[in-house]
């Protein structure tokens, strides 16, 4: 199944059904009167979230959703039946904007949250309403209100604890498909990533969702590269994973890049508690490996975590370092340092050897 995260659609509900303009006839009855009915109130357009979806790919092949119209008033004083809604089902995490693409109308975070995107107009009265003391034969009747048509955008932002980022071929991919069960798409060239991707980790009985973004390159916020339009997937994450590849020439600069590019998408998730890790270190050297260490540590301001995750080696102190900052966060708690010592201790008793 393709991943769309992005989609247009045209809503319309129904129109209120009209009243009926009727008067009683029957044998041996002189003095019938109005019997007209009440039109239908028309169908509602609604959104619903759900769990059984993780792409909005359904949207690009249909892109029109109509509701049915209320049914009209008969004589009898038979009343229209309401018009038949619309539910739009959307994966959990969607977000629904206005034509502009920028007013958002609601947040569909909760499974089975529903949403009225378009009221349903209300039938009209038959001319029995209008039935009084001093208009016994009340001859007009009203028309049904009209539909609600809008135009309105679906954005998809995937609901993760945990965010990877970093430069292409940083190691998010293959660390994700390390830890989890997916299966991400693996090369030895950039943008490998065309679209986000989630797995779930699991360690010492404790389960974390990980989101796998395309790399970021500098200027992707004006649109280089693949751009900045997948960050949104980690807007929702609490802790954000920053690997930086140990085959860089410049690991200082590579941190740089893509902080950089994340302050200018958005504060919210420059702000975020983050986890670093100096990856792919299965092809450096002890010396090497302290060099650059230092390096990444001076620019970022926390000592970097090591990580191979071909030899699994780091995989699970690094999975324990988001979920020990994960809970503080849940708590409400200020999560604490990642302390190299810790790391150490950690990697000689974990499974990553």
């Amino acid at each position: 199944m393709k991943f769309l995260d992005q989609a247009k659609i045209y809503i319309k509900s129904g129109a209120g059904g009209a009243g009926c303009i009727s008067f009683h006839r029957e044998k041996y009855i002189e003095y019938g009167g109005p019997d007209g009915g009440n039109g239908g109130k028309g169908g509602d357009v609604w959104a619903e979230a759900v769990n059984n979806l993780n792409t909005l790919i359904d949207y690009r092949y249909q892109q029109h959703y109509k509701a049915k119209t209320g049914v009209h008033g008969m004589g009898r004083n038979r009343h229209g039946a309401k018009g038949g809604d619309v539910t739009i089902n959307v994966p959990t995490g969607t977000q629904v904007y206005e034509e502009d693409n920028e007013t958002l109308i609601c947040d569909m975070v909760e499974e089975g949250q529903r949403f009225l995107l378009a009221k349903g107009g209300n039938g009209g009265f038959g001319n029995a309403h209008f039935k009084t003391s001093t208009n016994q034969a009340p001859h007009r009747a009203n028309p049904g209100l009209p539909a609600d048509e809008r135009t309105v955008w679906l954005r998809l932002k995937l609901i993760a604890d945990a965010g990877i980022i970093g430069l292409p071929n940083a190691g998010k991919s293959t660390f994700l498909a390390t830890v989890s069960a997916a299966k991400p798409k693996i090369a030895d060239y950039p943008f490998t990533t065309l679209h986000p991707n989630l797995g779930v980790a699991r360690i010492d009985g404790r389960t974390l969702v990980i989101a796998d973004i395309p790399g970021l390159v500098e200027g992707a916020h004006e649109g280089v590269g693949i751009g900045d339009r997948f960050l949104g997937h980690v807007e929702r994450t609490r802790v954000l994973l920053h690997l930086v590849s140990g085959l860089e020439e410049d690991v200082a600069q590579a941190y740089r890049t893509v902080r950089a590019e994340i302050e200018a998408y958005a504060e919210e998730l420059a702000v975020k508690h983050e986890v670093l890790a100096l990856s792919q270190i299965d092809a450096l050297d002890p010396e090497t490996l302290a060099e650059k260490s230092e390096e990444l540590e001076k620019v970022a301001g926390q000592k970097p975590l090591h990580l191979s995750s071909v030899t699994h080696l780091g995989t699970d102190t690094v999975l324990r370092a988001m979920m020990d900052q994960l809970e503080h966060i849940k708590a409400g708690e200020e999560p604490e340092p990642v302390d190299q010592r810790w790391q150490t201790a950690r990697l000689d008793t974990s499974r990553d050897g």
